[in-house]
């Protein structure tokens, strides 16, 4: 990407007037879709996407999401950008590709394959109650985390990849968290590396017996602020709520949104997690056009 040349006064460049773009929901994150047949990702700079994804002044979203055909038939290449114009995966955006993918007509809705930066995922839109499904690579097994110095109401913490890195941490309860203050701390936390972690608060919520339900909250690098959902986040959660012995699953995820995420999945036998699905919202809110 070209991140040289700036918008006007947060306006995206003439060039990219009158494209058609897509406004989606997934639980609560946000994005700006682009069907990639008519622009791609070299004719957007980074001042382009921080405009379109800019609140208030902008659409609004949490990234901006190219959705065009794959490299063979029945696959679809996804590629997505958070709205600080970095580069990622994102497991709410590959529902809502899907979902946009078969109203565009470039795949099967019972069947296709997706291709991301983090890899190729299968996925389908075929629910009755509308929400999309993806299922993932193998997760490995979330890593104990001791280094990260965690704070009172903070039990215990973890790390997993899944596309991208996440630190779970359990707490008593998400409801009184300063989610954006505290998310920035560990977000940058040296236990995570130099390029930190997206951060998952849960806590236990309603429900109880086969299907207890557990609440989080998000801090998204590269959105740098809390997301009414995640999809990656929720796979991690999860995974560490099974590792931990506090959930099997299947388990149910519910987002700042109020939505509700299902991830399923079984223990490998050399540990980790396999057959892991995401089901969640991918939802069409509106069409319209850049000017």
């Amino acid at each position: 990407m070209d991140g040289s040349a700036p918008a006007v006064d947060g306006v995206v460049r003439p060039h990219l007037s009158g494209l058609t773009v897509y406004k989606m929901t997934g639980s609560g994150n946000d994005f700006v879709m682009v069907d990639g047949r008519h622009s791609s990702p070299e004719d957007w700079a980074v001042s382009d996407i921080h405009a379109v994804c800019a609140r208030g002044t902008g659409i609004g979203a949490d990234g901006l999401v190219f959705v065009g055909p794959g490299s063979k038939p029945g696959t679809v290449q996804m590629t997505y950008f958070n709205s600080d114009g970095s580069r990622a995966m994102c497991g709410n955006a590959a529902l809502c590709s899907t979902r946009l993918a078969a109203h565009l007509g470039f795949a099967n809705a019972l069947a296709m394959r997706l291709e991301t930066d983090a890899g190729v995922y299968e996925s389908r839109c075929s629910r009755d109650d509308g929400r999309a499904e993806l299922r993932f690579a193998a997760v490995a097994a979330p890593a104990r985390v001791t280094s990260a110095a965690l704070s009172a109401g903070e039990q215990r913490a973890a790390l997993a990849v899944v596309g991208v890195p996440h630190l779970v941490v359990l707490v008593d309860d998400v409801d009184p968290l300063d989610v954006t203050g505290r998310g920035k701390t560990l977000r940058h936390d040296p236990a995570l590396g130099p390029a930190g972690a997206n951060v998952n608060f849960v806590a236990a919520g309603a429900g109880s017996g086969a299907r207890p339900e557990w609440r989080m909250r998000t801090y998204e690098r590269g959105v740098e602020g809390e997301t009414l959902a995640c999809g990656t986040g929720a796979i991690a959660v999860a995974c560490a709520l099974e590792q931990w012995g506090l959930g099997t699953l299947p388990l149910a995820i519910r987002t700042r949104s109020g939505k509700t995420l299902d991830v399923r999945g079984q223990k490998a036998p050399g540990g980790g997690y396999e057959d892991v699905w995401l089901v969640g919202e991918a939802r069409l809110v509106f069409r319209g056009v850049v000017i």
